[in-house]
């Protein structure tokens, strides 16, 4: 029977089926895989579920040079912490979990714009603190979002969710840059400039995957050029902004609000954005209902079974 190593625990039934599977162990940590954990695992195991923060690069292949391991069946959609052509030298495929995030994503997107735009995290601090002294004609006013005008940056699989709920949900006029344009069954406008479409944008929704070519795609340009009423909603990853200049961006008052699921120090989250009243902050919750997180993990077990019965991987990478 081949051993597989979860690098996480998760759902008790995905646990089960693992181990109904294959001779299966569960790691108790849900701190990232240390170096010498993932050059034993590579020695170890016949397939590893690595996830988030699991850095398997090239020098960690490298230093195993007869891995018993053959499949890396990534937990999550986003697979930016593999160097998958390093693991394709070794002779280790990759995958993920792209359709099982999807919907889960939109909607955190949508929550983190509604929660920015309308202000309700300056709005729940305020009366947890006993501070509230009642309604009144100005409090907090913020952002109204039906009817303005979006931009996704990437109209992928959660690019096209958040458009789709975006406009059926709030009458917002859809703009959006991608590799190429899209035929889509609502009006959109599709930009080939990422300035541009800052520009045109009340509020701009990061949708891209973490890469080497998406790596601080938005900074001082981008965040320059949107209107000082917007806001940036970032649920890719961390990086894909400049953390930095985003905050630079809020102090000076050059945008109205940040919405984050994600941090480019994940999970150090700068304490100048948590001084900030005008920046929602999440713990990357993306995907984090029980639902999407036990299909995720059903997702990574037959990504295993059709490697262990050698027919063609589901979601290949």
């Amino acid at each position: 029977m081949k051993r597989l190593l979860l690098s996480r625990p998760l759902p008790k039934t995905v646990e089960e089926r693992a181990r109904s599977e294959f001779d299966t162990e569960v790691r108790g940590s849900n701190d990232p895989l240390s170096v010498n954990e993932m050059k034993a695992a590579l020695t170890d195991f016949d397939m590893i579920m690595p996830s988030l923060g699991d850095a398997f690069n090239a020098g960690i292949f490298s230093a195993v040079a007869e891995p018993r391991c053959r499949l890396l069946a990534n937990f999550g959609a986003g697979y930016n912490h593999i160097d998958v052509q390093a693991a394709r030298d070794h002779g280790i495929a990759v995958t993920n979990t792209p359709g099982a995030v999807t919907d889960a994503t939109a909607d955190v997107a949508l929550l983190l714009m509604l929660m920015t735009a309308r202000r309700a995290g300056e709005g729940e601090r305020l009366v947890r603190a006993g501070l509230w002294a009642g309604w009144n004609p100005t409090q907090l006013l913020g952002l109204h979002i039906t009817g303005r005008c979006i931009g996704v940056v990437g109209l992928g699989r959660v690019g096209l969710a958040i458009a789709r709920r975006a406009h059926f949900g709030f009458d917002m006029e859809i703009r959006y840059t991608s590799r190429t344009q899209k035929t889509l069954n609502f009006p959109a406008t599709h930009h080939e400039n990422l300035v541009e479409l800052a520009a045109a944008s009340d509020v701009l929704v990061i949708a891209v995957p973490g890469s080497a070519e998406t790596h601080h795609l938005i900074g001082y340009e981008v965040l320059q050029a949107m209107p000082s009423h917007a806001i940036l909603v970032n649920v890719a990853r961390g990086d894909v902004v400049n953390e930095q200049e985003l905050i630079n961006a809020l102090k000076a008052n050059r945008i109205a609000g940040a919405g984050l699921d994600v941090y480019e120090h994940e999970p150090r989250v700068s304490p100048e954005l948590i001084a900030m009243e005008n920046v929602t902050l999440l713990p990357h919750l993306g995907t984090a209902a029980l639902e999407v997180r036990t299909n995720m993990g059903m997702m990574v077990i037959e990504n295993c079974i059709a490697f262990a019965d050698d027919k063609p991987l589901i979601n290949p990478v």
